[in-house]
């Protein structure tokens, strides 16, 4: 773990600490249902528990960790099956919405950009890059919801996609998910670019459901 020296300057000690502990679960560093010992983590990071505590607060709000109740701590949140199931059905929703939007304002300069990201992640995925097509996947998909211009969209589906890092993780860690998962990411785009809202809804929220009977698959076996 990165010790105090290289947290974020900006910022007050209980946001900086959010920003280090937030980054650490979303990279897979801390696993679902880890219990944050806050004594050690406070030493670590230089700083005080309060602090600590304001930013273990925050990261409850985003639906990252989850108070054991009075006295009990706090854990890395671990999500049930069920949880994420409607993650999956509600992003579907909001990105067919989002692509629907893009399909009716798309710029020439913003499908070039999302083929660029395409381009990225089939490289990642020939050179067997399971991390890199991850992040890259995660940029696409961040480059939709602003492209859409929609500000509440974006800010809910990035909320959920927080809560549900991790099975997307792992379901795009599977060489045959990454060739299929961007395989959609193209459908999508061609549908953006040929100005079809309805048919940049479908497949937008086809490619959502997708990676939900990916994960479920995954699950099975």
């Amino acid at each position: 773990m990165a010790d105090s020296a290289d947290l974020p300057r900006a910022g007050s000690l209980a946001e900086q600490a959010r920003l280090e502990l937030e980054r650490r679960i979303l990279a897979g560093d801390i696993a679902p249902g880890t219990r944050l010992q806050e004594q050690s983590i406070a030493a670590e990071l230089g700083i005080s528990r309060g602090p600590l505590r304001e930013a273990l607060r925050a990261l409850e709000g985003d639906g990252l960790v989850a108070s054991g109740g009075p006295n009990q701590g706090f854990a890395v949140r671990q999500l049930s099956a069920r949880e994420i199931a409607e993650i999956y059905d509600m992003r579907a929703l909001i990105n067919g919405f989002a692509c629907a939007l893009l399909a009716q304002r798309r710029t020439p300069q913003q499908v070039a950009a999302l083929r660029a990201r395409i381009a990225r992640m089939e490289r990642a995925i020939d050179a067997g890059d399971g991390r890199r097509y991850y992040a890259e996947n995660l940029a696409f998909h961040d480059a939709v919801l602003e492209f859409a211009g929609h500000a509440r969209a974006a800010a809910t589906d990035r909320a959920m996609w927080k809560e549900a890092h991790l099975t997307r993780r792992q379901t795009l860690l599977i060489a045959e998910n990454r060739r299929a998962s961007n395989a959609e990411h193209a459908a999508i785009v061609d549908a953006v670019e040929a100005g079809d809202p309805e048919r940049a809804r479908r497949v937008a929220e086809a490619h959502v459901l997708a990676g939900k009977r990916r994960w479920l698959a995954m699950l099975a076996g």
